[in-house]
Parts: C-alpha cells; structure tokens; sequence
C-alpha cells in the first residue's frame, strides 16, 4: 500500500513538474492565469521536492523519518496548490454577439506590442480575431524565424488566422498599392465588424505605410481603430481604452515569444507593464491599451 501511494505521489509530481517547465505548459500558464510565473514556479517547486524526497525514501529499506515528514508536507502542498489554481485564472465575460476584429501590423512582433492583451481578451471572450502581418521583419532579423513567431504570437493570441505577407520591410511605402489590395481581400473574406491598425501618429514609415494603406482599403469600412505603437509620435491621442486587467501577464508573454528581437528595450516586461499602467491611469483603472479612433460605430464594436 506504501509502495503504491509512493508510486502515485511520485508520478503526479513528475507530471507537474515538468508540465511547469515545458514550453507547452509555460505558455498555457501564460494564457490561463493572471501571475502565472508566480504560480508555475509554486507548482514545480513542490514537484520537484516532493521527487527528491521520494528519491531519497527509495534509496535504502530505512530513511530518516524528516523525510517521510517531506514527502507528506510536499504532497500535501502540491495537492492545496492545484486546488486553489483556479482562483488565479483569468477572468473573463463570454459575449452574446461575437463580432469579427481584423488586426493588420507591419511585423511580426508589432501587434503583441501594440494590442496583444486587447486580442487576446477578446478572443477568450469569444470574439474572431484574424491577424495580418505586411513584412517577414528581414531587415530586422531572420525571416524565418520571425514568421514562425508572428504564427506562434498570433496563435497565442488565440487568432483563428494569422497571414503574414512578404513584402520589404523598412519599404513598405514602395508597396502601397500591392499591401491595399491584400487588406481588401482580407477584408472582402473576412467580412470584419472592426479593423485595427496603426496610427498615422508614428515615426516609423513601415508603421505609416500600413496606416495608409489600411486606410485606402477600409475607405467603405464603418469601424477602424488605430493602436499605440513603440514608435508612436507624442501626437498620438487615445480616446477608446480596453482594460486589460488580468491580461498584462498575457502580452508580456506573447511579446516575449519574439526571441529573434530579444534585447531591444521596448520588447522588456518592464516598458510594457508600464505602458499599460500609464493608460490604464488615464480611465481610472489598472492596465488599459488606448486607441485612436479613425471611426466608431458603436452597434459594430458590441461588448468590447
């Protein structure tokens, strides 16, 4: 009977512990509860100890009783900690209208910048995000792999599609006409309640080119929201904010999936927790992304 709770006690805390340290289960962590590190570093803390101690009692026909005190107190604590996982999940409120949200970024990491948590809420919400990212990011990074985070980030996100084009990044400008009637396709296909896209208030001509763009091709669109970008001008002015309370965790994480752009310092947790403190202030509540509207109709938007 010993042996056999041994054997079960061991095989939950190698399940939980490596669960908490896989990329699959560090990012379903991410995706599901707001502090997740916290909490996934709680679980494989106790998994791990609780292997240990089981090593330990395995090694000879007699061990120090402490150890059995371990293996109990472990257990025990492992089992409270997935009790109480829950309460830490993210919350969220299913829409009765589901609407269609087409986001378009000019690379890959720029829509988990600028909107990552708003997707992201809105998805779980029930909502159909799409994605379209204009340029692989070449002259940024490798292609290659940046194309297969943009898939993994918008994935994340919970985007039912993501389409990433290959036109010249840091020459966006040059493709204007070829990048309209891409948006006009996708927005042809997708049939989307709401478009959002960069700002014209923005240094970065990639960032403008798309701006531009999107505007040529959504010219007969109802609803277009313009989102905050690292680059953004001091010009740009917010007047529609989501509150992405419980979802900043969510964003930092999606940011973070662009490795190929680690290092530079608006990719940090830090600039991106903070930008969503700012804004949050701005409406009186934790953590907000502002938006500017280019237009609004307020039967599209529905339960944001």
């Amino acid at each position: 009977m010993e042996a056999t709770l041994f054997a079960v006690a061991g095989l939950l805390g190698i399940l939980v512990a490596v669960w908490a340290l896989v990329p699959a289960g560090r990012n379903w962590f991410a995706r599901k509860f707001s502090s997740p590190n916290r909490l996934r570093w709680t679980l494989a803390g106790l998994g791990s100890l609780l292997l240990l101690a089981l090593a330990g009692c395995a090694v000879g026909r007699t061990h120090p009783s402490w150890l059995n005190t371990v293996v109990v107190l472990a257990g025990a604590g492992l089992i409270i900690a997935c009790l109480v996982a829950p309460a830490f999940r993210i919350r969220y409120r299913v829409a009765a209208q589901p609407r269609r949200v087409l986001a378009i970024g000019a690379h890959p990491d720029d829509l988990e910048l600028a909107c990552g948590a708003t997707l992201a809420k809105l998805s779980d919400a029930g909502h159909d995000v799409r994605t379209m990212v204009m340029s692989t990011g070449s002259k940024g990074g490798d292609s290659r792999v940046r194309v297969s985070e943009a898939a993994a980030g918008s994935d994340f996100m919970g985007a039912i599609a993501v389409q990433v084009h290959h036109f010249q990044d840091t020459n966006l400008s040059e493709h204007g006409q070829e990048m309209v009637k891409a948006i006009e396709e996708a927005i042809e296909d997708f049939r989307p309640d709401v478009v959002i896209t960069h700002s014209r208030n923005d240094y970065h001509q990639d960032h403008q080119a798309v701006h531009s763009a999107t505007m040529r091709a959504a010219r007969r669109h109802s609803s277009i929201l313009c989102f905050e970008s690292p680059s953004s001008t001091r010009q740009f002015d917010p007047s529609v904010f989501v509150d992405i309370a419980g979802y900043v965790d969510v964003k930092i994480h999606a940011v973070g999936m662009h490795r190929n752009q680690k290092g530079k310092p608006y990719m940090s947790a830090e600039r991106v927790r903070s930008l969503a403190a700012f804004r949050g202030s701005q409406v009186k509540t934790t953590y907000a992304e502002g938006f500017e509207p280019v237009r609004l109709l307020g039967s599209a938007v529905g339960e944001f």
